[in-house]
């Protein structure tokens, strides 16, 4: 059936019948199917020209349902899919298992089910006859898309929802602000956006590149367009994870607001957004001014990102130079007053402020594995990217964490060796090696290993201009991903890979009808590469740190 992410239990009728869809299927929709409804009369519907209409009193070609049954079994996300003689049974333990049940339906109708009009000429629809028992092992199953450095616009973004969805993936980790870009408007704070969103150059290739692009790059997301990427997600089953970063990579909001750098060892009003890469030493002030602006925004992130969608708030909180703090006589005179020790004391007082500010208003902290230096308060949650030192360390404190290392799956990093490879960063990290990655580290005993909720693949997008290079990156390679953290699978050594490979022949077909740009198995296309511009590549194996 070449269905990815691979589900728990198939079982195919071998020698029966297939079930052949008439011209005008119908559906039937139980109590509380009524959004995956709507899914599939939406994307099956454009696919394949069926109005699927409901069947009132009648049974449908394809019957919804949502069955305790199914959750006490499999759980909310889990679902049951039984194709026979008679059509299509479709039961999910929630709202999610039957929505994600709705994707591997539309996995078994084949890549024609995945284009938004019917093929000429295309009129017979059918199902191999089978069961399935689907759950996942993850809860976190997640994608950081950084649009910080390079912004995608928002219709990119709800392409990535569903490009996320068609993988099972229900977490979108949106990195919203750094050096190179603001891209959440404020109301409070117009200038954050009117002069944070935008930079007058960019650097082309890694920061060693001697190239710039000149074009001047920017944009952001006005509050109506995060409502809606919001609500298409929570349509969709999958949380959205805003992050404002702090207090480093806060460059572009000082640029805005250059009170709240290190006035006294800076000339916060000449700073500019930033145009190069890497880490920068423009840190936000110790102040408890800079406290109250950014409560400030973050009171107006949470009336964008409701709860029921974004438990988790990301702070950031990696990458904090402290040179500037050093050298600050106010920074130091902070110290003293809040006999936090040193400047490793007051970048964990910036994180555990806001862990109680965000707790008092139901909310999660979540940030980078740095913030476990200085501690950590308790109901905070690490995003280990380091390696999984950081994430063994959290989850034996009893913190929960989210699995994202760097060395694993960072997509940024390059696919393969070779000087076609564009703009090449990392360690080559293949769809293979993907594959074989393994979130819970086998150190880690049954209670610490209970405190990895899942995993996700990060997407870094200093090197990734536009919508083609993320794709590029991302593609084929995020399929793999997805069935780490989806799939019940073996040690990673002991996975068959051979056989993903083969499931991923008929996986491509519905990336083509996606129109998704991915690097095909053997090699960058000619228009996918970008000769003479400078990567950052490491040789050999990375490090299990």
């Amino acid at each position: 059936m070449d269905l990815i992410p691979a589900p728990r239990v198939a079982a195919p009728r071998e020698g029966a019948t297939p079930y052949v869809f008439g011209p005008r299927p119908t559906l039937s929709a139980g109590p509380g199917t009524e959004a995956t409804a709507r899914w599939l009369r939406r994307e099956i519907g454009a696919a394949t020209g069926w109005d699927l209409p409901d069947t009132p009193g009648a049974r449908g070609d394809v019957r919804l349902a949502i069955d305790p049954v199914v959750a006490e079994d499999l759980g909310p996300e889990g679902y049951r899919l039984t194709v026979d003689g008679s059509g299509v049974d479709l039961a999910g333990g929630g709202a999610a298992g039957l929505f994600w049940g709705a994707q591997t339906l539309r996995q078994l109708l084949g890549a024609d089910a995945y284009r938004r009009a019917p093929l000429p000429g295309r009129t017979a629809w059918s199902l191999p006859p089978t069961e399935i028992s689907d759950a996942p092992r993850f809860g976190w199953r997640g994608m950081l898309l950084d649009v910080a450095r390079h912004f995608m616009p928002k219709d990119g973004v709800l392409r990535y929802i569903d490009l996320l969805v068609a993988h099972k993936l229900n977490v979108l980790h949106l990195h919203l602000t750094d050096d190179q870009g603001w891209r959440f408007e404020s109301l409070r704070h117009p200038r954050l956006t009117e002069v944070g969103a935008w930079r007058a150059r960019s650097r082309w290739g890694h920061r060693a590149s001697p190239l710039w692009n000149e074009t001047p790059h920017g944009g952001f997301y006005t509050r109506d367009d995060l409502r809606e990427i919001v609500a298409y997600a929570a349509e969709r089953h999958v949380r959205v994870v805003p992050e404002i970063d702090l207090p480093g990579h806060s460059q572009a909001a000082i640029a805005a607001y250059p009170e709240l750098g290190n006035v006294d060892v800076v000339d916060t009003a000449a700073l500019e957004v930033w145009d190069d890469w890497g880490v920068n030493e423009n840190v936000l002030a110790p102040t408890e001014a800079v406290l109250r602006f950014y409560e400030g925004v973050f009171e107006e992130l949470l009336e964008l990102f409701p709860v029921e969608v974004s438990p988790f708030v990301h702070v950031g909180g990696d990458e904090c130079p402290k040179a500037q703090w050093k050298a600050s006589p106010a920074a130091q005179e902070r110290i003293r007053e809040l006999g936090v020790g040193d400047e490793d004391g007051l970048q964990s007082w910036f994180i555990r402020h806001f862990d109680r500010w965000l707790a008092e208003r139901g909310r999660r902290l979540i940030g980078w594995d740095e913030i476990l230096e200085g501690g950590l308060a308790r109901g905070a949650a690490v995003s280990s990217w380091r390696g999984y030192a950081g994430g063994i360390a959290a989850a034996e404190a009893g913190h929960d964490v989210v699995m994202c290392p760097e060395q694993q799956v960072y997509l940024d990093h390059r696919q393969a060796d070779g000087a076609d490879e564009p703009v090449p960063i990392g360690y080559v990290r293949s769809l293979e090696d993907v594959y074989r990655f393994e979130p819970v580290p086998p150190k880690l005993d049954a209670r610490a290993a209970a405190h990895v909720l899942g995993a996700q693949a990060n997407v870094w997008t200093e090197v990734m201009e536009n919508q083609s290079r993320v794709d590029y990156q991302v593609f084929p390679r995020l399929a793999a991903f997805a069935e780490t953290v989806w799939s019940h699978l073996p040690e990673p050594e002991s996975r068959d890979y051979a056989g993903f490979e083969a499931r991923m022949t008929s996986h491509y077909a519905r990336l083509d009808a996606l129109g998704v740009e991915y690097r095909p198995p053997g090699g960058p296309l000619p228009w996918q590469r970008r000769p003479g511009v400078l990567g950052r590549p490491k040789e050999g194996e990375p490090p299990i740190v």
